[in-house]
């Protein structure tokens, strides 16, 4: 599911679960468990997130969210799971190391939102990004609405969002939304490059850099709260459980 290897000052965390790393509550715990690790690691500079497969992060498993929709609290069920998704990468979030996710293929729903939670983005040029989560009735509860609105100000989150759009690296890197974008063949290479030379800086600078560039947003976590009401609110309607399922029966 995750392997770990420390290089120097660089944790390389590798996600496995194929064939698309959808998260799940296996995921997460054992997720949790390495930042319970890396919360005391202070020889480490930098995270670097990965995939071993051509899909970075699909989110949450459909066919677990289908499986909700026939249980009685099924809304109850959702908002639990989406708090702990939330959770989980308000964690990664917070951690003194720099993050960066490597995004070499698809990061689409929470597997973006596992993405905004990382400080650094290096897209694939071809890689597809975006939260198209309105598709199946839902919202972006994981984070979605708040992290991209503060990285890349509400026009850019009103489109993606509001529309379904899923953006190529080469647009995401325009919009702001990463901060790299290279050919596919060269991400690998052009990541690991990346994660060097943030290594090679001073460990004790680059926690209090990050630290302080967080205070200089200080976001409010009303918003995370509010993304979890509207999770309660939109999936017990008949239009969000008949996405759902035209969505596994092969539609789009």
């Amino acid at each position: 599911m995750f392997h770990t290897e420390t290089i120097g000052a660089r944790f390389v965390l590798t996600l496995d679960r194929p064939p698309v790393n959808a998260i799940n509550d296996e995921w997460l715990s054992r997720f949790h468990a390495i930042v319970d690790e890396l919360e005391t690691r202070q020889d480490v500079a930098v995270v670097h997130v990965r995939s071993a497969h051509k899909v970075f992060c699909a989110g949450m498993d459909i066919g677990h969210i289908e499986a909700l929709t026939r249980l009685p609290d099924g809304a109850g069920a959702m908002v639990r799971d989406v708090g702990e998704f939330q959770r989980a990468f308000t964690r990664l979030e917070s951690l003194p190391q720099v993050v960066l996710a490597e995004l070499g293929g698809a990061a689409l729903g929470g597997g973006l939102e596992l993405a905004l939670a990382c400080d650094l983005r290096i897209a694939a040029d071809e890689a597809k990004l975006g939260l198209p989560e309105a598709k199946l009735g839902l919202i972006p509860g994981a984070g979605g609405t708040q992290r991209l609105t503060w990285l890349c100000g509400k026009g850019v989150a009103s489109r993606l969002i509001l529309s379904g759009e899923v953006v190529n690296g080469q647009e995401a890197l325009k919009v702001g939304l990463v901060q790299w974008s290279v050919p596919r063949d060269r991400i690998a290479n052009e990541a690991s490059l990346l994660a060097e030379r943030i290594a090679s800086l001073s460990i004790g600078s680059l926690h209090e850099a990050k630290r302080l560039i967080s205070a200089a947003l200080t976001p409010s976590c009303d918003g995370f709260a509010q993304e979890l009401e509207a999770d309660r609110r939109l999936f017990d309607l008949p239009d969000t459980r008949a996405r759902i399922a035209h969505f596994l029966q092969g539609g789009r």
